[in-house]
């Protein structure tokens, strides 16, 4: 037979384990929606550096054929599939700039937008969105044809 003091201890107890299942249970929600959050930045960033990529790829391209504005697009829609399908026009837009004449000397940008869908829980009702829209940009400095004498 037990004492009281036994059936209190056995009750305080059982009361703890509880507690720490609480305890667990909003633990672990905070760092799944953290982990969840470092994976879709991680996811983000690798899908930046393929478009960083093809941008510099299509402007590579324009340096030496910078009137060729189709060339410039094709070779950037054709640089990746994963993690962007950047050949998909409808989510990646490509912007070819030319600030001067084309010419030696002069420059040539490319630029390539994607609205990137966020994955991550609750951050679209913080930052007002669920799409977070990634520009990469690259300049080139043109090498071909030479400029005609003023």
């Amino acid at each position: 037979m037990k004492t009281a003091i036994e059936l209190k201890n056995s009750g305080s107890t059982r009361n703890q384990r509880g507690q720490s299942l609480v305890e667990l249970a909003l633990s672990l929600s905070v760092i799944l929606l953290l982990l969840s959050g470092a994976v879709d930045f991680s996811i983000a960033y690798f899908s930046f550096s393929a478009m960083q990529d093809a941008a510099q790829e299509g402007a590579l391209y324009g340096s030496i054929n910078p009137t060729d504005e189709e060339g410039i697009i094709t070779r950037v829609r054709s640089a990746s599939t994963n993690p962007v399908d950047l050949a998909n026009e409808h989510l990646v837009n490509v912007v070819v700039t030319l600030p001067g004449e084309a010419c030696e000397g002069n420059a040539v940008r490319v630029n390539v937008i994607y609205d990137y869908p966020i994955s991550m829980p609750f951050i679209g009702a913080i930052i007002g969105s669920q799409q977070i829209t990634l520009n990469a940009s690259v300049t080139d400095t043109i090498l071909t044809p030479t400029c005609p004498s003023s």
